[in-house]
């Protein structure tokens, strides 16, 4: 790490957010703690094309955690649709009940409180402390790491996740607590369309003269990260399929056999039927599948 870049980075960063931030829905003025946090479930390895519709639906129909918490599993799952790992459903669901009846209904502002919710992890919760309640933790994403990699670090991709991400935000945050909010956005702003994976568009970045990855020839330093396995033939993919044909079906009810029936591995067809279950996702009632009642 190169010592006192960081301040300079904080600075131009915040300077630069301001003119070229994207225009979110989570972003907007009075968009409320409880849509920051449903905004961030259902960020979680979906792109934000996919996520702002599905967003301004679920809103509409759940705006507050009373309101999901009164929700059926089935109704939450069914409106969850194609935004992809769908236990984040029943997870947001059971984080409203919890706001319900432990807070009155408000979503918490601590990051304790908000750790214990059910489905909140490191990142979620700094990110609804920060950017609905303007408070000043470090907040990490896949789209921060990367920034921090190559800006602080010198290398072209972030290692895999570890608590030192945390705090190596920290220590580019600035003191000031709206200044540090901003460079949490603005970092993350950075990463997403800026300093992309793939091609990182360097004459657009208003840090590159202070970049250390830049300043070093941008050396290809390898990857360490965990690769994605492929979604065409996956198990995940038979599970989606399971999910949309209760989803289209009456009632969300049809006979087991009648669920994907042509699928070409009928082994992964089971499989995902019972780890769906497992998770919660369909129940079995006799012979037929369905989604959850309850």
């Amino acid at each position: 790490m190169r010592g006192g870049v960081e301040p300079e980075i904080a600075a131009r960063l915040v300077d630069w957010y301001g003119p070229n931030a994207r225009d979110l829905p989570w972003r907007r003025p009075g968009f409320g703690a409880w849509g920051v946090l449903v905004s961030e479930f259902m960020l979680q390895q979906t792109p934000v094309n996919r996520v702002i519709p599905m967003l301004e639906v679920w809103l509409a129909r759940w705006p507050t955690p009373a309101a999901l918490a009164a929700a059926t599993p089935a109704e939450v799952v069914h409106q969850w649709a194609n935004l992809g790992y769908p236990r984040r459903a029943l997870w947001l669901r059971e984080a409203a009940i919890q706001i319900a009846t432990r807070h009155g209904g408000v979503v918490p502002r601590d990051v304790n409180d908000l750790l214990a919710l059910k489905g909140i992890g490191d990142y979620t919760a700094r990110a609804v402390a920060v950017f609905a309640y303007g408070d000043r933790h470090p907040v990490v994403d896949t789209n921060t790491r990367r920034v921090l990699a190559r800006a602080i670090g010198g290398r072209s991709q972030p290692g895999p996740p570890s608590r030192r991400d945390l705090a190596a935000m920290a220590g580019l945050l600035p003191s000031d607590v709206a200044a540090s909010a901003v460079v949490n956005a603005a970092t993350m702003e950075l990463g997403a369309t800026v300093c992309l994976s793939g091609e990182p568009r360097c004459g657009d970045c208003p840090v590159v003269d202070l970049c250390a990855w830049h300043a070093a020839g941008r050396p290809d330093t390898g990857d360490e990260r965990r690769k994605q396995a492929a979604y065409e033939g996956s198990d995940r993919q038979a599970r989606g399929a399971v999910l949309r044909a209760l989803r289209h079906a009456p009632d969300h009810v049809l006979p087991a056999d009648a669920v994907c029936p042509g699928w070409p591995d009928a082994d992964q067809r089971g499989r995902a039927i019972a780890s769906l279950a497992a998770d919660g996702l369909v129940e079995r009632a006799g012979d037929l599948l369905r989604l959850p009642s309850a």
